[in-house]
C-alpha cells in the first residue's frame, strides 16, 4: 500500500467554514479561542498541520450546523447526503432505511 491516505478533515474544515462565510479568525473565537492566536490555530487545523481534539471537533461541528462525521467524509456525496440525513427527523430517516432496506440487501 504506497499511496499516501489524505484526511479529508482539513478539506471538510474549510468547506463547512466558507459556507457560512465566516473567516477562521472568527470560527476560531466562537470557539473560544483567544482572538490574538484564533486565525493562526484555525489555520493550523485547515492545513492539516494540527488534528482537533474530540471536543474541539464536536464544538467546530455545532457551530458550523454539520454533524462531526461530516469531517471524515472521503467523498463528496457522502458528505451531502451526511448532511441531508441530519436535518431529517427520525421519522423521515425511518421511513428512508425501510424504503433502502427493500431495495437494497443489507447486512444486519
Amino acid at each position: 500500500m504506497s499511496e499516501k491516505q489524505i484526511n479529508p478533515l482539513p478539506l471538510r474544515l474549510k468547506q463547512a467554514r466558507t459556507a457560512l462565510g465566516i473567516s477562521q479568525k472568527q470560527l476560531g473565537i466562537q470557539l473560544g479561542m483567544e482572538p490574538g492566536t484564533a486565525s493562526a490555530r484555525m489555520n493550523h487545523y485547515e492545513k492539516g498541520k494540527h488534528t482537533p481534539d474530540y471536543a474541539t471537533l464536536k464544538a467546530m461541528a455545532d457551530e458550523l450546523g454539520v454533524p462531526v462525521a461530516y469531517f471524515f467524509c472521503e467523498s463528496e456525496k457522502n458528505a451531502q447526503l451526511l448532511c441531508l440525513l441530519e436535518q431529517m427527523s427520525d421519522k423521515e430517516k425511518d421511513i428512508l432505511i425501510e424504503k433502502l432496506s427493500k431495495s437494497h440487501v443489507v447486512d444486519k
